[in-house]
């Protein structure tokens, strides 16, 4: 299962889909609530962690999806991971990249998430722009998207009717105690995680300066990232499925033939 994140869609896991089914490998990518082809609630109030959690839930109970081994990035981790801690018996493993679960609580966050924030919210808004272009916070390596790459990132949002989920997820973050996510990650934290023992395995950009903060948090917090070979993305930044799909579907290989 390929879980994508803010502002992408399954379109973000184009270069590794053919890779995986060449090793061998069924892949399936679906866009969350709000991007992709998925439906698009147009009020923000819409958006939550928790709607989101029931929302990817669904997806595996339609499917009766089990041995599932999650490759999630961005929210599709904060998502991906709550679902599997919750839910163990579905997963083979996890491979983390450039995301976490959070805790719930006051927390500092990097310099470049702040500045990610304000520009989520400016009037102008492109997803190809985000990913692939020299404005974007989170293009920390200068990665040049083709034009077509360009318009098939900003295809789902062909107006701003459409982008309340692109411009939400960003607010969802739970930076402090009291914001309206973190009960559920103090709730993930109390419990699910701490009796979590699937393997777990980090891949995280290299480059990637927002989420530098949780890389060792998952490695040392979840059991089953104890004591594994974890590995860093060379030259990959925060959109790392765009920078380096060889060596994240290596990492995703590598674990399948560890918990084989």
């Amino acid at each position: 299962m390929l879980a994508h994140g803010e502002p992408p869609w399954s379109y973000l896991y184009r270069k590794m889909i053919p890779l995986l089914v060449r090793a061998g490998c069924r892949a399936l990518a679906f866009d969350l609530v709000g991007f992709g082809r998925s439906d698009k609630p147009a009020a923000r109030e819409d958006y939550t962690y928790r709607r989101h959690l029931g929302w990817f839930g669904d997806v595996y109970e339609s499917l009766d999806l089990r041995e599932a081994t999650l490759f999630c990035q961005d929210w599709g981790g904060i998502i991906g991971l709550a679902h599997a801690v919750l839910n163990p018996g579905r997963y083979r493993g996890v491979v983390a990249s450039n995301a976490a679960l959070p805790m719930g609580q006051d927390m500092p966050v990097p310099e470049v998430f702040d500045r990610w924030l304000e520009f989520s919210q400016r009037p102008e808004f492109s997803a190809g722009e985000i990913v692939g272009g020299d404005s974007s916070p989170l293009n920390q390596i200068g990665y040049v998207l083709s034009e077509e790459e360009k318009r098939a990132y900003d295809a789902p949002f062909p107006d701003e009717s459409y982008r309340a989920g692109a411009r939400q997820f960003p607010l969802l973050v739970p930076k402090t105690y009291d914001h309206p996510s973190s009960p559920l990650g103090r709730e993930l934290w109390d419990g699910p995680v701490q009796a979590f023992e699937t393997p777990v395995l980090t891949a995280f950009g290299e480059l990637d300066t927002a989420t530098i903060m949780a890389e060792p948090v998952v490695q040392t917090l979840f059991k089953g990232a104890v004591g594994r070979p974890h590995r860093t993305i060379e030259g990959g930044a925060h959109f790392v499925q765009e920078h380096a799909p060889e060596a994240c579907v290596q990492a995703i290989l590598d674990l399948l033939e560890d918990t084989a």
